[in-house]
């Protein structure tokens, strides 16, 4: 698996730049400029585009000017599809190329209304399916459509961290609906941990990657979710055939994270990529 100089195939485009985000917080002048450091980089193939929040499309076009190299983004809708039409005009008029919309799931949607307010979209749609019993009935709804879904696997509150039974029924409903699915907040650390400042317990996101191997081959995704030995992950991970990783990231297509290095640095650390001789 280990390539040097490059990144292999099992982690391209896995990280996407949600520096913007708690618990980053950076400036979005900030952001855009680490972001291009990242994709001008040897690692570039792990980076994802720059996800950004609708309400803050009015200041990117101040950041990006006269910009000649169009910037690759996500655009986060928390207002849910009635934020559509407007993020659509506001990125006709930016230097952007947009690879994704995030849509979260008003109250009281239904999910064939949901469905049918997604239609105008432009970009491939990964909508934020609540935490409750509408999980199933939306991920019915986006089979077969060519849509995808949107889990959140932490927060800044103990509570948003789903435990490893739930987070393993979202991936088995995920892949029995055929929906491929992102994750986004909590997974700070490659292996499941404690976080010793706040006492969370914290999903790992080689832990979410093997746990969608699991669902896809019928095993235990609450258990691959519950290990905390990244030895044992790593070996997993090397141990997949080209076709099973393809279809574990055809399922598993990106986590957002507001560090890019940081998910590099402990991917190398396990032996599952290497920088070019004299970078670190």
């Amino acid at each position: 698996m280990v390539d040097v100089g490059r990144i292999p195939a099992l982690f391209a485009g896995l990280c996407d730049d949600a520096a913007v985000f708690p618990p980053g917080l950076a400036p979005l002048p900030d952001a855009v400029a680490a972001h291009d450091e990242h994709v001008s980089a040897w690692y570039a193939a792990l980076v994802g585009p720059l996800v950004v929040a609708a309400t803050a499309l009015g200041e990117l076009a101040g950041v990006l000017g006269d910009r000649e190299t169009p910037l690759p983004i996500a655009v986060t809708l928390p207002g849910g599809p009635a934020q559509l039409d407007g993020v659509l005009a506001a990125v006709a008029g930016l230097p952007v190329e947009l690879d994704a919309l995030e849509i979260a799931v008003p109250d009281g949607t239904v999910p064939d209304e949901l469905r049918a307010a997604i239609s105008a979209a432009t970009a491939p749609v990964y909508v934020e399916i609540p935490r409750d019993d509408r999980r199933l009935p939306l991920l019915t709804a986006l089979s077969g459509t060519g849509h995808h879904a949107k889990f959140r696997t932490g927060g800044v509150r103990a509570e948003l961290y789903p435990d490893e039974a739930e987070l393993a029924a979202a991936v088995r409903a995920a892949v029995e609906a055929g929906v491929p699915f992102k994750a986004t907040a909590g997974l700070h650390h490659a292996v499941r941990n404690t976080d010793p400042a706040t006492g969370f317990e914290q999903h790992g996101f080689l832990n979410l990657m093997l746990a969608t191997d699991a669902a896809l081959a019928g095993g235990d995704a609450e258990a691959v979710l519950a290990e905390r030995d990244g030895a044992v992950l790593a070996g997993r991970l090397r141990a997949l055939e080209p076709d099973r990783a393809a279809a574990v990231r055809a399922g598993f297509t990106s986590f957002g994270t507001c560090s890019i290095t940081d998910p590099l640095t402990e991917l190398a650390g396990l032996g599952l990529l290497e920088a070019p001789r004299g970078e670190a």
